[in-house]
């Protein structure tokens, strides 16, 4: 691989529906949204969720004559040998942030993904079934068993990456689909998450609530930045606003140096607007 200086952002995590492509394309679109030049790839080989809303939202853009911001995106095969090859052009780091989006399996693609990262987001569910990716917990007391397979997969590449570039690799659990209700269950979790945090080395943010904006959103290729007059028809809700907040503290939790500098020169500019 070329040396590059963006920073490589991977999505993550061996168990599907789970949020990924909501979480990558509001991602992507947020880092476009404040300048940044962003490139993405999608290695789910098999499903390319990512690439298919990518690709309706050109075709609203297209449609409705609009401008939407679209990252410069690449496909590729099943195949490593594939990916490293389009890790070696110098395109694909001719960008400020390179996300790349992996299958809800293991597969030695998704591996290799994951062995570049800067920062990986594994998004789950919040519940104990979707835990299960993270680590095995016993039933009544709570207490930890042993690490997953993914686990222990992403800390031997925090020590390669050591190793390696003597850099680190940034490991955030976002928890998607949080109730509104059942508040047992949220401290339960946030309970488990607290001491696996210390002994597996992640952090935890909160993500995106169950909405059904989002599942409406992606037929047509647009997120909760795209809800604006002359953009879609979609009615500005409150339900869109407590969204857009989410959404904001997510970018926030991710905690990446430029992206950090950008929101707050986003909200010095708004302060003075």
């Amino acid at each position: 691989m070329k040396d590059k200086k963006n920073h490589i952002i991977v999505i993550g995590n061996e168990k599907g529906g789970a949020g990924k492509t909501t979480t990558s394309m509001h991602l992507l679109v947020s880092l476009l949204h404040l300048g940044f030049k962003v490139n993405s790839i999608d290695v789910d080989c098999r499903q390319k969720s990512l690439s298919r809303y990518i690709e309706n939202r050109s075709n609203y853009a297209k449609k409705h004559d609009l401008s939407l911001h679209l990252p410069n995106h690449f496909n590729v095969e099943p195949e490593v040998e594939d990916m490293q090859a389009l890790m070696d052009q110098p395109e694909i780091h001719d960008c400020d942030f390179l996300l790349i989006d992996t299958p809800g399996s293991h597969t030695p693609i998704s591996n290799y993904a994951h062995s570049l990262a800067d920062t990986i987001i594994t998004p789950i569910n919040d519940s104990f079934i979707d835990l299960d990716v993270i680590a095995q917990i016993e039933a009544d007391s709570l207490k930890i068993i042993r690490p997953s397979f993914y686990s222990q997969a992403i800390w031997e590449q925090k020590m390669s990456k050591a190793r390696r570039e003597q850099g680190e690799i940034n490991w955030i659990i976002l928890r998607n689909r949080l109730s509104h209700i059942d508040a047992k269950n949220k401290l339960r979790m946030q309970d488990v998450l607290g001491r696996l945090s210390e002994r597996l080395g992640f952090r935890v943010a909160s993500g995106f609530n169950e909405r059904v904006i989002y599942r409406e959103l992606f037929l047509q290729g647009l997120t909760l930045l795209d809800i604006k007059p002359g953009l879609t028809d979609i009615t500005l809700s409150l339900s869109h606003v407590a969204a857009k907040q989410e959404l904001n503290n997510f970018l926030k939790c991710l905690n990446i140096d430029k992206l950090n500098k950008a929101l707050d020169n986003l909200k010095q500019t708004n302060s003075n607007s």
